[in-house]
């Protein structure tokens, strides 16, 4: 595996995925490809970038037929990153905070895209509008130390899955999916962070049954009952909030006026709500509204911890914009799945590799792909220079990197 960076090599080997040889070489051809291939990654890019010498169809049936399952790549992943987290936490003396996020993206592709399975139009929050695309839920994980993108599960709208014989699942139900399958440990205390989008009492009773605390945001026309009454958190704010009855708060060089109240929340029984302005109150400013499960958080500490929630679409930037996470032109959904799977994968290790070499500087997944780039061709040149010692023939030097001179 000359022409394979060796970090990326061991990395795969440590999360012992039982592949056979071929497999591993598709395998370690893609995670390979993803990091060297600027611009567009197409597979044909892809396979390029890492001056594979087999043909591309072959790459492409490791992804559509081969017989490996992804579910168990995926469990294999989380199960390496977990224990690499704990260990680093084991000599905490009090209980470590992983924050657990769940959120959605879109993998838009053109509205003259028929050929591809699962394609249907899908609401994306960054273009205020529904586009044809994959929808995928996703959760992340951020501790002390990372920020690890960490497990997914594909939507379909319920006309698709009954044209296909699918049990429908709404995003709901595929988040609750998420956090029941996270593996926490009685060493540490999990936060769900959501937006508004995703907080409700089924998400709530899926986080108290695990022991998890949610914070997130809600929608300002949900009831607050204050002195047993139901009243919209908007309509509460505008005709009966004063200025006096706020909390200044200062969170990261940002300034907030915050209402806190503590009680039932629409159908959820007792909760803390933040209704929320920036800078100054202003009764015709609908607020921010966020809620909070766990009591024993003061109002700078729940912000805080809110915030974090933003780790997740800068995870989204980088799926997109520096791995080509949905630039991918495969046809089944099981392609694409484990095409998902691979680049979780390859997000994890430039996460762990950020960590390792982080150091005391600070460095970010652009920083982590650039270093590889450069010392992966320094490990070209050093090993031509070791063949031309050797008096290697040059032709051979150039087949086995798959050039032509």
């Amino acid at each position: 595996m000359v022409t394979f960076y060796s970090h990326i090599v061991k990395f795969i080997f440590a999360l012992q995925l039982g592949f056979t040889k071929p497999q591993m070489n598709h395998l370690v051809t893609l995670i390979h490809g993803v990091i060297l291939c600027e611009g567009r990654k197409t597979m044909t890019q892809i396979r390029r970038s890492t001056n594979e010498y087999r043909d591309l169809s072959c790459i492409t049936r490791f992804l559509k037929e081969s017989p490996w399952n992804a579910d168990h790549l995926n469990h294999q992943r989380t199960r390496f990153i977990t224990n690499q987290i704990r260990q680093l936490c084991s000599d905490q003396e009090e209980k470590a905070v992983t924050f657990l996020i769940i959120d959605d993206s879109q993998c838009q592709k053109e509205v003259s895209t028929r050929h591809m399975e699962g394609l249907d139009f899908h609401f994306s929050h960054t273009e205020g509008k529904s586009v044809w695309s994959h929808c995928v839920v996703t959760s992340h994980v951020v501790t002390e130390h990372f920020s690890f993108a960490w497990d997914f599960r594909p939507y379909f709208r319920e006309r698709y899955c009954e044209d296909h014989g699918l049990s429908f699942k709404s995003k709901n139900d595929l988040a609750v999916e998420l956090i029941q399958s996270y593996p926490a440990s009685n060493d540490e205390q999990v936060y769900v962070l959501v937006d508004s989008w995703y907080t409700s009492r089924k998400l709530l009773d899926a986080c108290l049954q695990k022991g998890f605390h949610v914070i997130g945001a809600f929608r300002s026309n949900r009831k607050l009952y204050p002195a047993g009454i139901g009243i919209k958190a908007n309509q509460f704010a505008a005709e009966y909030i004063q200025s006096q009855d706020l909390h200044s708060v200062t969170v990261d060089d940002h300034t907030y006026k915050i209402y806190l109240y503590e009680g039932q929340l629409s159908d959820m029984n007792h909760v803390k709500v933040l209704l929320s302005w920036e800078d100054e109150f202003d009764a015709d400013q609908t607020p921010f509204c966020i809620l909070c499960t766990d009591d024993d958080l003061d109002l700078v500490t729940i912000q805080r911890y809110y915030a974090v929630r933003w780790k997740i679409e800068t995870g989204y930037r980088y799926f997109k914009d520096l791995l080509g996470f949905d630039q991918y032109q495969l046809h089944s959904c099981k392609a694409i799945h484990r095409y998902w799977s691979i680049q979780f994968m390859v997000y994890n290790y430039l996460e762990w590799q950020r960590y390792v070499w982080s150091d005391r500087s600070t460095m970010t997944l652009g920083d982590v792909v650039r270093r590889i780039r450069k010392e992966h061709l320094g490990q070209l040149v050093v090993y031509v220079y070791e063949q031309a010692l050797n008096e290697k023939p040059l032709a051979e030097v150039l087949d086995t990197l798959n050039i032509a001179a």
